[in-house]
């Protein structure tokens, strides 16, 4: 229960307090939709990216294992994502935002504070959290945009919108940059490091005024599976992996409890952007970040019994 209460004060309230303003503001004075979705795809996106890879450590010795459990249980949850779409017959455009909403998870602004709480006397939690976060960020800018843009777009058409996003050749440089130990001046490291650390209010705000008129009758087919796959097969998927893999300890611990984190929402900005379902989007990463505090919570118990 502290767990819970730690959570809802810290992370949860928040996140939802940004979604209310840009709720609250979008109803008052009508944002463009379509600037809004530009802003995050084309400045901020690619500007967060590019820091968090740039500043990132990925060395250790566990970084081959970590590595190997992140792929295999995404391509897990890629075939069975598709498999559900397939099976519950979604048109192209709905099965691109299904499937977004099962892979892609907020292992940013939601994973990195829950590792802080979990792990707050052991670094190396915190750590395997980084390492998630920067495998995430290059998934949702390979499988997820391409993913999207391929519901409206086919073969090499699809690949040469993929290829026009920015945000894969911020990725790109930041590795090189990294790669060779190159130092950013500050003059050009400053802004780019205000962009990134404006991305996490202006997306918020944006799933807000995406939130705005929402109007959640019932629980649609596609929302309870979303929710299914996300929530509940993810973390399962990922503790099989974990066994498989034979890990154990803190690096268990993480990993298993970043399998359980909500729907990213980069799946919502996403489905927006190339007018994939996105009322369907934002409702997938609201609902299924307020059943995280069940989830997420009920994860953390087990991993600390599981994983001693």
């Amino acid at each position: 229960m502290d767990v819970l209460v730690v959570i809802v004060v810290n992370v949860m309230l928040p996140i939802f307090s940004l979604i209310a303003v840009g709720a609250f503001l979008h109803r008052k004075f009508a944002f463009d939709m379509k600037t809004l979705s530009k802003l995050n795809t084309y400045l901020l996106i690619p500007a967060v990216c590019f820091a968090n890879v740039y500043q990132s450590e990925m060395r250790g010795d566990t970084l081959f294992f970590i590595l190997s459990f992140l792929v295999i249980q995404n391509i897990c949850l890629m075939i069975v994502s598709a498999g559900m779409a397939k099976a519950a017959k979604f048109e192209s455009r709905l099965a691109s935002t299904f499937k977004n909403s099962v892979v892609l998870s907020n292992n940013g602004n939601f994973g990195i504070p829950i590792s802080q709480l979990v792990f707050q006397h052991n670094p190396l939690g915190l750590t395997v959290q980084i390492i998630v976060m920067i495998f995430q960020n290059l998934l949702t800018f390979t499988y997820g945009l391409f993913n999207a843009v391929s519901a409206e777009k086919k073969g090499i058409h699809a690949i040469g919108l993929f290829l026009k996003n920015p945000v894969i050749y911020a990725f790109l440089l930041a590795v090189v940059l990294q790669a060779f130990a190159i130092t950013i001046p500050s003059y050009l490291w400053t802004p780019i490091e205000n962009i990134a650390n404006a991305f996490l209010a202006i997306a918020l705000i944006t799933l807000g005024a995406q939130s705005a008129f929402i109007k959640i009758y019932r629980f649609s087919k596609p929302l309870i599976l979303s929710l299914i796959g996300r929530l509940i097969l993810s973390p399962c998927i990922g503790i099989i992996v974990i066994l498989m893999l034979n890990l154990e300890g803190t690096t268990a611990q993480a990993l298993f409890i970043a399998s359980a984190f909500p729907t990213s929402r980069n799946s919502s900005i996403f489905a927006l952007e190339y007018g994939n379902h996105p009322e369907y989007a934002a409702q997938t990463v609201l609902v299924s970040t307020v059943f995280s505090m069940v989830t997420v919570t009920s994860v953390v118990y087990l991993a600390k019994i599981f994983f001693p």
